[in-house]
């Protein structure tokens, strides 16, 4: 079975829970904390290389990083392509390139290249027309081997400020172009803005949210709301991961040592068992002469 088909399925029993990662460690993680899926994410990718998410890290870097954590994880992943790395040209080669790396799905917004992270204060946020994004939504579907393997367009209006009504009559033009779900972001603290969009939405295919700026909207309350199917928790493995390092240094160098700190992380023993070392360990036995 695909991981379109996987990730599908799961969804058909009600929103599904994906988590953001950027790294095979961090997707490890993530599905031993029972999430659905992986979300690919490019802010979280480009923090790693300290980089600001602005289409810095090429489709490249992306690329491997997404097929890296396919090989470790059973998981589908939703690859966060950004803006699919240029015009419809670019988005037929990386749509081919994600799908052979493992990925379930794509999501593409509808900003131009190169673009500017949503959610920063004071961003440039530059929208593409609607026919040029319909003809990038046409060629992944063309383009895409299974049937199974998603195609998400990201709506951007309400992050540009452009209203409700803009951001619906582009939902609706990339459902026309045959896009399979519409991811609907929005930077306000509170779920107001996206509550009303899905509300108002009269489209036959499934809304994608992302709560990051509005973290009131748990999954109790996105269920109540009917038209739901994917939960985006977008950048909280880069967050935690700086938390813990910046808590972890501040520490040893207060200290003077790795004393105190070093009871604060988790032992050797866990990598180690994250890393499969007793298998590698076995195959020496077996194999090594």
């Amino acid at each position: 079975m695909s991981n379109g088909r996987i990730l599908k399925g799961k969804m058909k029993n009600g929103p599904v829970h994906v988590i953001s990662a950027h790294s095979p460690l961090s997707a490890l993680l993530a599905e031993e904390a029972g999430f659905d899926g992986i979300w690919a994410s490019g802010f979280e990718l480009s923090a790693l290389y300290g980089l600001p998410d602005a289409s810095l890290v090429s489709m490249t870097q992306h690329l491997e990083m997404t097929r890296a954590m396919a090989e470790r994880v059973t998981l589908p992943i939703v690859a966060d392509i950004d803006t699919g790395f240029g015009n419809a040209i670019n988005v037929i080669y990386a749509v081919q390139q994600y799908e052979r790396a493992g990925a379930a799905a794509v999501v593409i917004e509808d900003k131009t290249f190169p673009k500017v992270t949503s959610l920063i204060a004071g961003g440039r946020q530059e929208l593409v027309p609607i026919r040029e994004f319909q003809g990038k939504i046409e060629a992944a579907i063309k383009t895409r081997r299974d049937p199974d393997f998603l195609v998400i367009a990201r709506v951007e209006a309400l992050i540009a400020g452009l209203g409700e009504a803009e951001a619906l009559k582009r939902a609706a033009a990339y459902e026309e172009a045959h896009a399979d779900m519409i991811l609907i972001h929005s930077k306000m603290t509170t779920p107001t803005e996206v509550e009303s969009f899905v509300r108002a939405w009269k489209g036959t295919i499934p809304i994608v949210v992302v709560p990051t700026a509005y973290p009131q909207m748990t999954a109790e309350r996105i269920e109540a709301l009917g038209k739901i199917r994917m939960i985006i928790y977008g950048n909280h493995a880069i967050r935690a991961a700086v938390a813990g390092m910046k808590e972890v240094f501040a520490r040893i160098r207060r200290d003077g040592g790795i004393q105190n700190a070093n009871q604060q992380i988790v032992s050797v023993e866990e990598i180690f068992r994250l890393q499969q070392m007793n298998a590698l360990k076995a195959n020496e036995r077996l194999y090594m002469r």
